[in-house]
């Protein structure tokens, strides 16, 4: 068994089992081991960004990492970005990144790069193997330190991939529990909650679940606290039956007017709420001067236990939340299309237990809006604010969740950063609904102008260029076409909801190119 073969079959024995992948050279041997070994799923993508966001996804919704095989340094700089995302999201990836032979490196051949140095920045562990013999040691290693919520990334020079590894591979130590919060500060929180000044539980981590949101709404009746999430919960349990919770809203001056008037803020998983940017005239920090903030649980900490202790401490166990009522929206018709005809032809078909993938930026909020009341379904936000996630985690998310409709709600702008992902879609014939918001424009970026006072708020015609995306405007029912997805354009609401509803009573890829304005022509 060579290194490759040990390692492949180490990740399978721990749990890991399936790989995207966008190899070179320097991988050849472990491509070939996948023939080998046998329980691993690999998934070829044609641009690493999408590697690493499918990889992301899949973590969200199966509760575990997956693998990604990247070349040499470059391949993991075109990563980056959704590594990015996935960390700020405390979603487990196990990296391998392909390297050149140990002793060809003195030799600083075009592709040497230093590879641990640009994975630092986004990974919680990195490690370079250094024998044959201790790679599969090295992978199990690789696994625990991913965990739950961690990035971990592997470099496997190719010497190590193709030398004999006698001793075979190694399991994973299975994860030990999440941490309990301790006794004693559970009862500071509980004294908070009592003390008769307002306050908030604010919750994040990897996913806030239906459980989750039960447990808040009843603590919100038993004590009178507010409870939320920050902006980007990277997967919630949203729809009917669920609990009333708020959500942090995303541009500052919302959120700072959102939670103005809290005193005491009881934080589960995220950190203290700062504002995404800085802007003139504005603060940074969101919580308002003089309120206390009490850092409860961290990712890797058992937040329902938690909120369970939480609940039975403060005697609330049989408090009955506010929950949503289904309520599905009247379509809009017409030969008009715009944000609001698409967010309720959305919210209108959405199947239960649907898996919504948000990148649609600004045009994507009248789905969100709508959408609280529809039929039950899980939502993956875009955590660490890099664009070009969309796409990849639909991906990702699909080979989690096979039996379940994943719906990718898409801007323009940000789908060209990793439109590749519908060829692989195509390709593992995934059931995957894409809607594209095309207004050709950045739009948000339009806004942030606005928002910065740039040049007063009112950009120049250079400047409105560099946020303007048409001129050529961007056929993506062609493009879809063209990587083998099932695709039309649509211009009016009648369209678009006779399409949408299609797509949901169908399987496979399909992807609806919406033309529309802006959210606020």
């Amino acid at each position: 068994m060579n290194g490759a073969e040990s390692l492949i079959k180490t990740l399978v024995d721990s749990d890991v089992d399936i790989c995207f992948t966008n190899p070179g050279t320097s991988e050849m041997h472990f491509v070939a081991a996948l023939d080998e070994v046998d329980g691993m799923r690999c998934v070829l993508c044609l641009f690493e960004g999408v590697v690493s966001g499918a990889a992301d996804g899949y973590a969200r919704m199966a509760r575990k990492p997956a693998s990604t095989l990247l070349h040499l340094g470059p391949g993991l700089g075109n990563a980056l970005a959704n590594v990015h995302n996935a960390k700020k999201g405390n979603q487990p990836m196990v990296n391998i990144i392909g390297d050149h032979a140990t002793y060809h490196l003195q030799y600083d051949a075009p592709l040497t790069s230093d590879i641990e140095g640009i994975a630092w920045p986004v990974s919680h562990w990195v490690h370079t193997a250094d024998s044959p013999g201790s790679i599969a040691a090295d992978g199990a290693r690789a696994v625990e330190e991913a965990g739950r919520h961690r990035v971990a990334t592997l470099v496997l020079p190719a010497d190590v991939s193709w030398g004999d590894n006698p001793d075979g591979a190694t399991r994973a130590q299975p994860l030990p529990a999440p941490r309990r919060v301790p006794a004693e500060e559970i009862a500071k929180a509980v004294e908070w909650l009592g003390n008769g000044r307002n306050t908030m539980i604010m919750m994040g981590g990897a996913e806030v679940t239906a459980a989750d949101s039960e447990l808040l709404g009843k603590l919100k009746q038993a004590t009178g606290a507010r409870v939320g999430t920050d902006t980007f919960p990277p997967r919630i349990a949203r729809g009917a039956g669920r609990a009333k919770i708020e959500r942090l809203p995303y541009l500052a001056e919302l959120a700072l007017d959102h939670i103005k008037d809290v005193e005491q803020l009881i934080l589960l998983g995220c950190k203290s709420p700062v504002s995404f940017f800085a802007y003139p005239n504005l603060p940074s920090v969101i919580a308002p001067e003089g309120c206390e903030e009490l850092q409860l649980a961290v990712p890797g900490d058992d937040f329902t236990a938690c909120l369970e202790d939480l609940l039975a401490a403060v005697g609330g166990s049989d408090a009955e939340p506010d929950r949503h009522a289904l309520q599905l929206p009247e379509l809009v018709t017409g030969a008009e299309l715009d944000v609001n005809a698409v967010g309720a032809a959305f919210a209108h078909f959405m199947p239960e237990n649907a898996i919504v993938v948000d990148e649609g930026i600004t045009s994507g909020i009248p789905c969100t809006v709508y959408s609280e009341t529809a039929r039950h379904h899980d939502w993956l936000n875009q955590t660490g604010g890099s664009i070009g996630f969309g796409l990849p985690n639909a991906v990702g998310a699909a080979l989690a969740c096979p039996e379940r409709k994943v719906i990718c709600l898409e801007g323009d702008g940000s789908a060209m950063y990793t439109i590749s992902a519908l060829w692989t879609m195509a390709r593992e014939n995934l059931d995957i609904t894409v809607v594209i918001f095309n207004n050709r424009k950045y739009s948000i970026l339009e806004l942030e102008f606005t928002r910065t006072g740039a040049r007063g708020g009112v950009p120049g015609p250079k400047a409105a260029s560099m946020l303007d995306v048409g001129k050529p405007d961007m056929d993506f029912a062609a493009m879809a076409t063209g990587m083998g997805v099932t695709a039309w354009q649509v211009t009016s609401a009648d369209e678009f909801n006779e399409r949408f509803g299609a797509a949901m009573a169908q399987r496979g890829p399909v992807l609806i190119d919406a033309v529309i304005p802006t959210a606020w022509s």
